[in-house]
């Protein structure tokens, strides 16, 4: 949903056959489709020829996703052969690091990852309380390393870019740490890398909405009571407040 109300304009959520049913329930925008799972319901390595073979611009993955073997089998080989741009989050990061070296972008195709501190930690093999403590540091040292976008999630999230290039995002507030908003933010980077095909323009313009979007629901709900889809519903809001400031300078 997040993607959709960034202005993608067609989503398909790929999703072990036997969740389908529910997810397809929960809202007809999207497109999806079943793929192999295990007998716990988890992804199955096998998913990942299924995966490649829809047409897609974009492929955003780990939210929800699992964190059995296979789902590490299946990311890791999604990695090396896909050759559309990634947007790897949750999930995806955590079986990652159980070999980062698998994790890197390419001149040829771009890889986006959205960490919160711990997956961070988890990548760098150091601790959170590490992590939060040279945040810029460790941002820009793993994106320039892997070859990759880094966007670490928290307090004033920060972008590290490939190239050295370092934003850091003004928007945003505390309300927004409670489950759900970290995905959203993935399905809003993919929408954006799909239409712009700017990596550095799609993540800073998808986390300043999004935090946009959180200090519009902060005044609507308050932080205490804030949801994720609280936070969903005002993204039109702020990308329409965006495109009048926009316009106003013009």
């Amino acid at each position: 949903m997040g993607a959709l109300k960034s202005g993608a304009g067609l989503v398909t959520v790929a999703t072990p056959a036997s969740c389908l049913a529910t997810v397809a329930a929960m809202a007809p925008e999207y497109m999806t489709e079943p793929l192999s799972d295990t007998k716990n319901g988890t992804l199955a390595s096998a998913a990942l020829e299924a995966v490649l073979e829809l047409h897609h611009d974009v492929i955003a993955c780990g939210p929800g996703l699992g964190r059995d073997a296979q789902v590490g089998s299946f990311v890791r080989a999604l990695v090396e052969r896909a050759t559309v741009p990634l947007v790897l989050d949750a999930d995806a990061l955590t079986v990652l690091a159980e070999d980062p070296s698998a994790l890197v972008g390419t001149e040829e195709r771009d890889v986006i990852i959205t960490p919160h501190p711990g997956e961070m930690a988890r990548l760098v093999g150091s601790s959170v309380e590490d992590v939060q403590a040279n945040r810029i540091e460790v941002a820009a040292s793993y994106a320039a390393a892997r070859r990759l976008y880094v966007v670490l999630k928290g307090h004033r999230t920060i972008i590290a870019t490939p190239d050295g290039h370092i934003f850091i995002n003004p928007t945003g507030n505390p309300g927004m740490a409670t489950g759900g908003t970290g995905d959203l933010l993935t399905g809003m980077i993919g929408a954006w890398l799909a239409q712009l095909l700017d990596a550095e323009a799609a993540c800073r313009l998808a986390v300043f909405l999004h935090g946009a979007a959180g200090d519009l629901a902060e005044i609507s709900v308050g932080q205490v009571a804030m949801t994720a889809t609280d936070l969903l519903a005002h993204l039109p809001k702020a990308l329409g407040r965006l495109i009048r400031k926009e316009a106003d300078t013009d």
